[in-house]
């Protein structure tokens, strides 16, 4: 009997030994293949890395290198440097770098990024490069060189002891792994190194982009928990009659110290508020309810969400753009002076298409928006502005507003709304120059806006 077990189960053992060898074979093949794939990969990123950082202090030198005088030139190095510092952050996305402090590294790109666009697309012409932005410049290449020397020993060690990235991405995620890590400690210093270029040198044309929330230039007084819990209930009313309130602190001592509130509403849904502390200025509401269906149509959707603003005390708002998706409609308001609409000052609400009630808004534009006593008066009219338009481009309307520039500072504009190559498009051109400053596509949803 166990002989004729021992026939049958031998063949069957020895088979299924056989068969998880093989598979375990394979399975040692993919994971191979899969590390061998990453780690070329990694390889490819660092070396276009190195080779992109080259060129950008290449390029830096060949753009101090021009006359003052070709502005050509200048605006050409200049948009060589911002392409090759994309390139580079781009690069650098790539490489396992998720658990290494390299954020020094790449906000200094990003602001080198930033100060070659935003020199570039002005009129040289017109606002040559200041003394202080060619100096800029000069630090810029000194100090891009003292990286490029950082970097250049990273790659000689990777390419001469053979290192493998796959060992960084293993040293760097084990809490017991070695500190000595060649790649990761040419990398903390490429970090360093950028690290120390002074804050106070990028001056306006790179740090217009990184300009930071503050509550320090709101109005009002610092609020209590229970002061925003009282004004949380009076937001909302009816919807939070009975209802858990909870409050609580957000950004401590920052420049964006905050207050989140939770009320459990009428249908059970959690609904959030974020406050101000200073001044006490809501930033954001949330219902998440659920709307199943749409029962009320877009004028009806848009004088409810109009009403809600002015009740709320948001007046002079005026609809600029719109969406829906899941029974709700979004509506974009932007603040209107003198008629002049004002694109910085702006809010979003949101719309339950079942019965009109409102169930969103944001409002972090409008609260930290430039307040504007008066948009000012263009030299231009319309007539002599629409000369800067596509013959081709059809207009439907026509208003003033004030948008931001590419340094963003605000701008008073020419509005021209029309079709052109069988799209809608927003074209705004400056009310002094007449230049265009800017130019959006309009959304199939948003053309109910204009008719």
């Amino acid at each position: 009997m166990y002989a004729r077990l021992s026939s049958i189960m031998f063949p069957i053992a020895t088979l299924l030994f056989v068969g998880a060898i093989v598979w375990g074979y394979q399975e040692h093949q993919e994971k191979n293949s899969i590390l061998i794939k990453a780690e070329n990969q990694y390889q490819r990123a660092f070396h276009d890395l190195s080779h992109h950082m080259g060129r950008l202090h290449d390029q830096l030198g060949e753009t101090l290198a021009v006359s003052s005088a070709s502005h050509g030139m200048q605006r050409k190095g200049l948009v060589n440097v911002w392409r090759l510092t994309s390139q580079a952050q781009n690069e650098i996305n790539q490489l396992p770098l998720a658990l290494l402090p390299f954020n020094k590294a790449e906000q200094f790109l990003s602001r080198i990024s930033n100060f070659a666009y935003r020199t570039a697309v002005r009129d040289l012409t017109k606002q040559p490069l200041s003394s202080d932005e060619m100096k800029l410049m000069k630090s810029l290449y000194q100090t891009s060189d003292s990286i490029n020397q950082e970097l250049g020993k990273v790659q000689d060690a990777v390419i001469q002891d053979r290192l493998r990235w796959m060992d960084v991405e293993v040293a760097m995620a084990s809490e017991n792994g070695p500190n000595d890590n060649t790649i990761i400690d040419g990398f903390k210093a490429m970090d360093k190194q950028m690290g120390a270029y002074p804050e106070s040198d990028w001056g306006p044309s790179a740090m217009s982009t990184d300009r930071e929330l503050s509550t320090a230039g709101l109005e009002g007084k610092q609020m209590t928990p229970e002061e925003i819990k009282r004004k949380a209930l009076e937001f909302l009313g009816p919807q939070a009659r009975g209802g858990e309130v909870n409050v609580s602190e957000d950004g401590g001592e920052t420049e964006m110290a905050a207050f989140t509130v939770s009320v459990k509403g009428s249908e059970g849904a959690s609904i959030q508020l974020d406050y101000t502390r200073k001044g006490g200025h809501l930033l954001w509401f949330m219902n998440p309810r659920d709307v199943k269906s749409r029962k009320i149509n877009f004028d009806t959707a848009r004088n409810k969400g109009s009403q809600f603003l002015v009740r709320h005390g948001y007046k002079n708002m005026t609809p600029i753009a719109y969406d829906e998706y899941d029974h709700v409609a979004v509506f974009t308001y932007a603040g209107t002076i003198d008629g002049v609409k004002i694109y910085p000052d702006k809010v979003t609400v949101r719309v339950a298409l079942d019965n009109g009630e409102v169930v969103g808004l944001q409002a972090r534009d409008h609260v930290f928006a430039p307040k504007l006593l008066t948009p000012g008066k263009p030299k231009l009219t319309k007539e002599q502005a629409q000369k800067g338009l596509n013959p081709d481009f059809r207009i439907e309307n026509h208003s003033l507003a004030v948008i931001e520039n590419d340094m963003r500072e605000p701008t008073l504009c020419h509005e021209f709304v029309g079709r052109v190559n069988d799209h809608r498009y927003r074209i705004y051109l400056n009310a002094d120059t007449g230049l265009e400053e800017n130019i959006e596509q309009i959304a199939d949803a948003e053309k109910t806006l204009y008719q």
